[in-house]
């Protein structure tokens, strides 16, 4: 939420509204895991840092049928369970299509080359069958790193030399704002361009549930850039649209304060092109 102080009127992009479900359970066909945890990606790191191809996760099958958002039945379950092997966040493995399935799917197809859509046809079940890794944006960065591609909106999260999580984001929309918000106590006027900035940085201070900023509430934000943090919302939309901060879906930003600690590196790279 990285904020400059300027004279002048601007508008703020309007992004449609995405609710995620915040629940996040294991499927009984999936591998068990620590209660909260996730399973490893399938997805490990060489040590140039290049991305290597996947590996370790089961062989799947896919099952051909086209699933619409709102689908039901053991295809979506199919789909659910495959997305969690490979480290995206469906959110609870039930089988219903909605909107944290639809988060994930949106990440996988970015990764693999597929313009996110929120159908999922012979193109999409043919890349769960042989997936891509994530381009690594820092070859040769800490096993343990948070990695930010503005150009394709993810975010994957490396443990120990392994791809742990990734996720569908939206970043800084660019477009420059003004707004008045009642602040410290007085009614003050924010101003700014924006912008999430490139560049390296660290995790540095958090905050657990919903936090209120001058420009609005973040969910269990982790803050790495002065006022710019990955945090949760409510409204995750695939274009750029916060004022600076790194939206998640909020199934997402539900588990990420377990696995990312403080101090952590975290690469921002690319620039979105509209």
């Amino acid at each position: 939420m990285r904020v400059r102080r300027r004279l002048g009127a601007a508008a703020l992009a309007a992004a449609a509204l995405l609710v995620s479900s915040p629940g996040l359970a294991n499927a009984a066909a999936a591998p068990r895991t620590p209660a909260g945890a996730l399973p490893a990606a399938a997805v490990q790191v060489t040590a140039a840092g290049a991305a290597a191809a996947p590996m370790a996760a089961p062989a799947f099958t896919a099952p051909g049928r086209t699933l619409r958002l709102g689908a039901k039945g053991a295809e979506v379950k199919m789909l659910q369970t495959r997305l969690r092997q490979l480290g995206y966040l469906p959110g609870t493995v039930d089988g219903r299509y909605g909107g944290s399935t639809l988060t994930a799917l949106w990440a996988f197809q970015k990764v693999n080359g597929i313009a996110p859509t929120s159908t999922v046809a012979s193109r999409t079940w043919r890349a769960l069958e042989a997936p891509r890794a994530p381009r690594v944006l820092v070859p040769g960065g800490r096993a343990t790193r948070v990695e930010v591609n503005l150009t394709q909106q993810v975010m994957v999260l490396y443990v120990g030399g392994r791809v742990r999580l990734i996720s569908h984001i939206s970043s800084g929309s660019g477009i420059p704002y003004c707004e008045t918000a009642t602040w410290n106590g007085r009614t003050q006027r924010f101003c700014g361009d924006a912008r999430t900035p490139t560049g390296d940085y660290r995790t540095t201070w958090r905050r657990s549930g919903w936090h209120t900023s001058y420009l609005g509430k973040l969910y269990n934000p982790i803050f790495f850039n002065g006022g710019i943090a990955l945090h949760g919302a409510l409204s995750v939309p695939l274009a750029p649209a916060s004022h600076g901060c790194v939206r998640l879906p909020m199934n997402v930003a539900s588990v990420l304060p377990k696995l990312l600690g403080t101090g952590v590196p975290v690469h921002v790279r690319g620039r979105f092109v509209r």
